[in-house]
Order: C-alpha cells, then structure tokens, then sequence
C-alpha cells in the first residue's frame, strides 16, 4: 500500500497540523494544543482519537512522558512527499541577492553556500559541477620507450589526461596510427556507459596480435573517465546545527561539523545525489535514509544544478528533522534555477 493512503483526509489533516506546529515550536503537541492554535473546528476528544490513530499507525509516537506527540521518521516522509506533489510555487525570493555577477564560478559557489546557511539557519554544501557522463573525444596513443606508451585521453569540456600503459612490446608509428585510427572511429563521442563488453571485443579482435594493448588501453580510458576523486565542496554554517537542541547536545553535533571538515562524507552525498534520476531534482533525506550515517538524527535535502554538456552539482542543507521543509525546498528550487540561468545566460553572449 502506498504510504499514506490508509489515512482519511481528516487524519492527514492533523498530521500536517501536527507536523507544522512541531516545526514551528519544536515541543511535543498535544490535542488541546491542535483545537485551540488551528481551524481545524474539532473537539479535543476527536482529535486525541485520531492522534492515538496515527500514533498506532507509526506517524507520530509520545517522547518520554510528556502527554504531547511528535512526527516519526515516517510521518515527516508522508508529510514531504505531499508537499512535492503540490504544484511547484512561483519563484518569489532570493533572486536579487542570491547570487553576485561574477565570472569565477568557484565564487558563485561559494557566495550560494554563504547565503543559503543566512537564508535558512542551516548547514549548507554545494559541490563544484563535475562530469558525470562524460565523453570521450579524443585518443592520441605514442611511444614512450620499448615498454611503455603514453595514452593522451582528451574528454568532453576539453579536460585532457594521460596515462602511461605497459604494453611489453615496442609498436612501431605504422601500429600506432592504426591503434589510434580505430580506437578514434569506434569510441569518439561515447560515454564509459557505452562502451560495452560487445564492443570491446569487436575492438580487440580488429586489433589483432595487439588485442592485450586495446584491453590496456580501454583500462585507462574507463579509470580516468570516471569523476575526479578531488571533489571541490564549499560549506558554510556548519555551527548553525548548534542551534538546534535536539542536536546540539549530542555527540552527533560534533560528527556532523568533523564531516563538514573533512568533506569525505560529503561527497559520497554529493556521488549519492547525481548518480539519483529523481524527476523533482530535490531529494529529501531524513534520519537513517541519509547516505552519511554520521548524519542520521537530521534531515538531508539536496538538490542538482546544470551548467551544460553533462556539468552537474548539488546542493545540499542538514539541519534537524524539523526544519521548514516548505521554505528549504522553495530556496533549493530558486538556487537550482538561478545556477541554470548562468549557463544559459553566458552561452548566448
């Protein structure tokens, strides 16, 4: 059954009523609380029965003593799963000062990260945009010495590597304008995807007595290919999770700044976020759901910008499970928007 859909309309009413009172006071709420801070126009007896409801149903469960109720992990799943459904809201805020007219995309970057943690009181990421499929463009294989031969790998965007190959053999310039001419003809174009087992020994029996050079070489195309290890990540408001009690008196706190430091963790986020072909382009992440396990007592929403021919990043806030999903999600959707519009924009000048 669909998350949700053994909820009547009037629960999913207080669900959402309880979930934005907790959002907003960050104490447990109670029925007399709902009946007399909403328009909900039902008596406290009512609204205890469907609390006890939703507490039976695992949305919501009773902290310590204390006669009040807060969302469960998966009462704020249902409640953020509605609010994507709901029609996408006009783009209103953070436009002006969202991002300076700069050149340096690195400093567009970094004054996003800065902004978003005043904007939202919360610890803020937002990755360099790498290539996530990129493609091949070109191949120049030449001679190094007897044993060796020097691959230079050209990508798109123009990004050039080389790799040097053992080959144990010395090719001869004839071998090597061959190699060259069928690895180009085949592979120009094609991302690591592409390049299937199918292909691979088409390549290497066209190849002949030097198939073992081809394997070699699709070896180094296939490991420099993928996403640079040196992930650029820029941060900021890493202290606003103090803010918070929930976490800031734990031991998580400290994890949480350690992974803002270290960026390890991020990344594998960031690597989580853009491997995702979620059609919103906003991923929302709460407790144990988050791919950083360091981070499990918080929400995780993130978001993918593009800056043209396959250049992707993310964009990421952590703070408490309660935070205003609403206004996060608004924010990332303007940011996302205005990363986009400053290729588009630069692109037709």
């Amino acid at each position: 059954m669909t998350a949700g859909m053994e909820l009547s309309e009037r629960k999913h009413t207080i669900l959402k009523a309880i979930i934005q009172n907790y959002l907003e006071t960050g104490e447990p709420v109670g029925s007399r609380t709902l009946s007399k801070s909403t328009d909900l126009n039902l008596s406290s007896a009512t609204i205890r029965n469907e609390m006890a409801d939703l507490e039976d149903l695992g949305y919501i469960f009773q902290p310590h003593t204390s006669a009040g109720r807060i969302p469960s992990d998966k009462g704020y799943r249902l409640y953020v799963d509605m609010l994507m459904e709901e029609k996408e809201q006009e783009l209103e805020e953070l436009k002006s000062t969202m991002l300076e007219k700069t050149d340096k995309v690195d400093k567009v970057l970094k004054q996003a990260a800065k902004v978003l943690a005043a904007n939202t009181n919360y610890a803020t990421l937002v990755s360099a945009p790498i290539n996530r499929k990129n493609t091949l463009k070109f191949i120049q294989l030449s001679q190094v010495n007897e044993e060796q031969i020097i691959a230079v790998i050209v990508m798109g965007g123009n990004v050039i590597k080389n790799k040097i190959i053992d080959v144990n053999e010395e090719l001869g310039s004839e071998t090597l304008l061959k190699l060259n001419m069928l690895l180009n003809t085949t592979l120009n174009g094609m991302s690591i995807e592409e390049i299937n087992l199918g292909l691979i020994a088409r390549l290497k029996e066209q190849a002949g007595i030097h198939s073992q050079v081809i394997s070699n070489v699709l070896d180094a195309v296939a490991e420099t290919i993928h996403v640079d290890e040196d992930m650029e990540i820029y941060t900021s408001g890493a202290t606003n999770i103090f803010k918070y009690p929930e976490l800031s008196d734990k031991q998580s706190a400290q994890e949480i700044i350690s992974a803002f430091e270290e960026k390890q963790q991020l990344a594998e986020l960031v690597s989580e976020t853009l491997s995702s072909e979620d059609s919103h382009g906003i991923q929302v992440y709460i407790g144990d759901e988050t791919p950083v396990k360091t981070m499990k007592d918080c929400s995780v929403v993130t978001a993918t910008y593009e800056l043209g021919e396959g250049m992707k990043g993310t964009i990421g806030i952590i703070g408490p499970k309660r935070m205003d999903y609403e206004h996060v999600m608004r924010t990332l959707k303007t940011l996302q928007n205005e990363l986009d519009a400053i290729y588009y924009k630069d692109s037709k000048e």
